[in-house]
């Protein structure tokens, strides 16, 4: 159980729902041919979660001193886990990642595209030892590498069979998972915001400069509040403009990811507390979780408005 709560096996639940729904709930619905097999599918999610393992394996290596003050009770490494063994425990996460994204960049006749993966867990590793100390950029960063846990798909599943398949189809198929992946960024660019302030303390001791030690808290909850409404204006933009024939999808999303975005917003300009704070973050979570879903229904729906 500590190494799964070392690798975060929550987040990384999400990463592979997120995955496999995009995969199983909406391009093996589309009659579109697809440049890997569903065994090499899943090799493609494993590889993504282990290079993702390792990032916040080695993000904890380097974060001992803000979690000893944020998280006391759960800092593993130093304690239930020494530091050695995690430093190996990231070494083999994120080489057996590269190795399984080496061998299907060969499958699907593009190598190059092992790069992606390097790119992955050298951004991580950055991250971790330097990137997170210069305001936003962490936020950004982290959020980017969710949204690129997405495109990746459409890089191993779509991108092989352009030479051959509908092109016209290929690329709606890609734009649609580009725009799922924008959705994920915006989401979670909030999240990182909301744990910048959970953490503050332990930031602030480290010298690490976030959005709440320069603007300060409250100021910070108030530029959330106006943050959300950019993703909940884009996504009823984009319900509007093209999946509005989409009955099911169109109110999944306005009751499941709107609704709750607002709840989000509301909770924003009252919050006070380390507790209203966790809230906030839970909310977030759930959304994602529910965003996650989404591509799916939109998937089921698409396929039952043809059929009608």
């Amino acid at each position: 159980m500590k190494f799964l709560n070392l690798i975060r096996y929550k987040n990384l639940f999400l990463i592979a729902l997120m995955q496999f729904v995009c995969y199983f709930g909406f391009l093996k619905l589309q009659p579109t041919l697809l440049g890997i097999q569903t065994w090499q599918y899943i090799l493609l999610v494993i590889a993504t979660l282990l290079i993702a393992a390792g990032g916040y394996i080695i993000n904890d290596i380097f974060d001992q001193g803000t979690d000893a003050i944020n998280k006391p009770n759960k800092n593993l490494i130093g304690n239930s886990i020494s530091e050695s063994k995690a430093y190996n425990l990231y070494t083999a996460l994120t080489f057996l990642g590269v190795i399984i994204g080496y061998y299907l960049s060969h499958a699907i006749n593009h190598p190059n595209f092992v790069i992606v993966f390097i790119l992955c867990a050298s951004l991580l590793y950055l991250y971790a030892t330097n990137l997170k100390q210069i305001i936003l950029v962490k936020n950004i960063i982290v959020s980017l590498l969710l949204s690129f846990s997405v495109i990746i798909i459409g890089l191993f599943t779509l991108f092989p069979v352009l030479p051959v398949g509908d092109k016209g189809e290929l690329f709606f198929l890609f734009s649609v998972l580009v725009d799922f992946s924008i959705m994920a960024f915006m989401i979670n660019f909030l999240r990182e915001i909301i744990k910048d302030i959970e953490d503050i303390k332990g930031d602030y001791n480290e010298g690490i400069r976030t959005l709440p030690i320069v603007l300060g808290t409250q100021r910070t909850l108030k530029l959330l509040f106006g943050l959300t409404f950019i993703p909940i204006t884009l996504i009823l933009y984009y319900v509007y403009i093209n999946l509005f024939e989409l009955l099911y999808a169109t109110l999944y999303i306005i009751f499941f990811i709107i609704g709750p975005l607002f709840y989000f917003a509301i909770k924003t300009w009252n919050a006070q507390s380390q507790k209203d704070y966790n809230h906030l973050n839970n909310v977030l979570k759930l959304i994602i979780l529910l965003g996650s879903l989404s591509i799916g229904i939109i998937g089921l729906n698409m396929n039952y408005y043809a059929a009608h």
